[in-house]
């Protein structure tokens, strides 16, 4: 029998060869046929760029790199690209300047709670058909004005109770801000002890929080392997909670419907969706599905980043005193004891500056995702059609070139000379462009009222035993950004 003899190539072969397959790569897919890419990381072989970044504060990461590679990077999520875009200027930029940038990529975890046809997520004819509907449900500003004034009497009422002792802040004023876009969506509000409006609440704001958990990026990052991951069962089980909740809620609306009263934007919807069918639109937009998404949607939103935002005004202004006498002086002098209305701001220019200073330092929603419509070349770099773009809203709200204490608490940066409100560039707390949060009138409105009712009502300190310097500011990192647990002492000025 002949002996076969196998000749394997040598060591210096296979070396060789990898090298140049190694060459090979860097040169079609780093330069990308000579096309300029922006900068970034080297990438780690699956993990990409995940290793660099601080878990407990993932923009600051972002803010870091922005300094060293400037406002267009490359960042790699695992194994997605995404491009982040930082600093108001290239921010504006992009959103403002070019439409290339005007859709919201969508992530597996948003697809599998069924929310692509929501007003946050949703893109094309969608989006732009329901943002104009819930657009026009919220244009009454009067109207706006006396329900949330409503509420302020309803949450002081309950401050009142607590009768100077130290408590949680977060439910009343959870339930406070939800009231709001329930009596705008729903048409009535819901007392605060009512257990399903409660667990709803809930709810609402714990899947806000799972959506950005690491866990939950970690699968959007790898869907494929991590859909066993608990965190997403639980997710999505809790919003399918919420979803037979609501479709309970549009079911009593619509056993009730007169077309020509709506009290809501959920008869509107319905009303429109009766005319659309009688006028055989099979295309319309107008339907079961596509209501219960927007519902669920303004629910979330309309109840996260203000009711943060309100529970970091009354812990800033716990922890600097001072400023909190200044703010209520202001409105001695101006207002007195009446109550406060909407016009008022602009003779509040110091009490306008605070709020806007809780806003930029606070940094409730520190990113957002958008991706390319086409291939787009920006600042000079080449960016394929289909890539993430992250807005890196922090940089614009903490950049150490545009505000004077970029990490301190000073209502100055929003004064001229005069003490008047001034106007500034870089803040952008509601993003920018077509894709602006949809809800900027109404949280503007939300965060002035209720933030000058309870100060016209109490003063805010820390429990006994805590000193102002104390009090914890450290945030809770997921969807959006939003306070630790932490008490407050409610002292009635009546």
């Amino acid at each position: 029998m002949e002996t076969i003899f196998l000749q394997f190539p040598s060591t210096t072969t296979l070396l060789g060869t990898f090298g140049i397959l190694l060459v090979l790569y860097l040169v079609f897919s780093s330069f990308d046929f000579q096309r300029k890419a922006p900068p970034g990381p080297w990438p780690l072989p699956l993990f990409g760029n995940l290793l660099l970044l601080d878990s407990k504060s993932p923009h600051t990461t972002l803010y870091q790199l922005y300094k060293k590679y400037g406002p267009v990077f490359t960042f790699h999520f695992g194994p997605q690209k995404m491009v982040v875009y930082a600093g108001h200027k290239t921010i504006k930029q992009a959103l403002v300047n070019n439409n290339a940038f005007s859709e919201r990529e969508v992530s597996p975890i948003v697809i599998d709670m069924k929310l692509t046809r929501s007003i946050g997520f949703a893109n094309g004819d969608y989006w732009k058909e329901m943002r104009n509907f819930a657009m026009a449900n919220m244009k009454d500003k009067k109207a706006l004005e006396e329900k949330i004034i409503e509420e302020c009497k309803s949450l002081i009422e309950t401050f009142m109770e607590k009768n100077g002792k130290a408590f949680d802040t977060a439910q009343p004023i959870h339930n406070a801000v939800s009231n709001i876009i329930s009596s705008i969506v729903y048409g009535n509000r819901f007392e605060y002890d009512d257990p399903l409006f409660i667990s709803m609440v809930e709810r609402a704001l714990k899947n806000t929080q799972l959506m950005g958990s690491a866990s939950i990026q970690l699968y959007n990052f790898f869907p494929r392997l991590f859909g066993w991951l608990g965190v997403r069962k639980q997710l999505l089980e809790s919003s399918s909670t919420n979803r037979r909740c609501i479709k309970e809620l549009i079911q009593g609306l619509q056993e009730s419907l007169n077309p020509h009263m709506c009290r809501g934007l959920v008869d509107s919807f319905l009303a429109r969706k009766i005319q659309h069918e009688a006028s055989g639109n099979i295309n319309s937009h107008y339907h079961e599905d596509n209501l219960l998404e927007t519902v669920l949607n303004l629910f979330a939103a309309g109840t996260d980043t203000t009711s943060a935002t309100v529970r970091y005004g009354l812990l800033l202004m716990a922890k600097y005193p001072k400023i909190q006498d200044q703010v209520q002086e202001e409105m001695n002098r101006v207002v007195g004891s009446r109550q406060i209305r909407v016009e008022d701001r602009k003779n509040l220019p110091y009490t306008d500056a605070v709020i806007h200073e809780i806003q930029r330092i606070t940094n409730v929603l520190p990113t957002t995702v958008h991706r390319t419509t086409r291939d787009v070349t920006f600042q000079g770099y080449f960016i394929k059609k289909g890539t993430p773009a992250l807005f890196l809203l922090s940089s614009a709200l903490l950049d150490e070139d545009e505000w004077e204490t970029p990490y301190t608490f000073n209502p100055a940066h929003f004064l001229d000379e005069d003490g008047n409100l001034k106007k500034r560039d870089a803040f952008l707390p509601f993003s920018a462009g077509v894709r602006v949060c949809a809800g900027e009138s109404l949280a503007k409105m939300e965060l002035f009222l209720f933030f000058t009712s309870l100060f016209q009502h109490f003063c805010f300190t820390p429990p006994p035993g805590v000193k102002e310097d104390e009090l914890d500011l450290t945030q809770i990192v997921g969807f959006t950004l939003t306070p630790s647990s932490h008490e407050l002492c409610a002292i009635s000025r009546v």
